[in-house]
């Protein structure tokens, strides 16, 4: 199935000009489709390189478009409830343009002295590669020495009543406008100007309910929460811009 998605999606790029009107016919050097399946979801991200102008940005867009397209024809049989979303520009360089990359925001940063607590916001934090942040109970040489959980994740928990915020759920670093919950393991996650994160981890199983389970009466964490290994260290603090590498 993911063989003739990927088939689907190379070819609908070669066909951008003919399928959108005005979008130059423009040569493309390569197509890359790759796919991550997590749980239920499928992830799709396509790379394309030319020799141009103008941006392979359209082509990108509706390579991935078909390769989903194709997805769904082939499982509908099976369901028809599946959803299609999220299509997004993350990066694209050259072109009239330039360089973009799509960025989101840190919102707070939290640490605590033990694991299964809320953590306290605190103004920065510094992170040492393959360790994690100092002074955090988390931090180590395994591979959930940071995490990071998405204001609009939290958001959802205050709809349902909680008095939550940044830190409740015992994540370090909580963000705004970005992606978190469809990125993959092995995606890096660049924040402010040097830290860089390699996600290792989509959500967690909880055995048993900790102390946050119990002060918030639910957790998101274990659904929507993502951890990561320092790769390369440094100072972040709220307000830094945080993007998909």
């Amino acid at each position: 199935m993911l063989q003739a998605a990927e088939i689907a999606g190379i070819l609908a790029a070669k066909k951008t000009p003919e399928t959108i009107p005005l979008c130059h016919p423009i040569p493309i050097e390569s197509v890359k489709i790759e796919f991550a399946l997590k749980q239920k979801e499928i992830r799709i991200e396509t790379t394309i390189k030319g020799m141009a102008k103008t941006g392979v940005e359209m082509e990108a867009l509706l390579a991935t478009a078909v390769a989903a397209l194709t997805i769904y024809d082939m499982c509908k049989p099976l369901d028809k409830d599946i959803v299609l979303s999220g299509i997004r520009l993350l990066k694209k360089t050259g072109g009239k343009s330039g360089t973009y990359i799509r960025k989101g925001k840190v919102i707070a940063v939290s640490i605590s002295d033990k694991k299964g607590v809320k953590k306290r916001n605190v103004e920065s934090v510094k992170l040492k590669e393959n360790f994690g942040i100092i002074s955090d109970a988390h931090a180590g040489n395994w591979h959930r020495q940071v995490s990071l959980l998405a204001k609009e994740s939290i958001e959802k928990m205050r709809n349902k009543g909680l008095k939550v915020g940044p830190g409740d759920f015992a994540e370090n670093i909580t963000t705004e406008g970005i992606d978190l919950i469809h990125l993959w393991p092995g995606a890096k996650v660049k924040i402010g100007r040097d830290v860089l994160l390699g996600v290792t981890q989509l959500g967690k199983e909880c055995h048993a309910r900790c102390n946050i389970y119990y002060q918030t009466g639910d957790c998101v964490m274990p659904k929507e929460g993502v951890f990561a290994k320092v790769l390369k260290g440094g100072v972040i603090k709220a307000g830094d811009d945080i993007c998909i590498e």
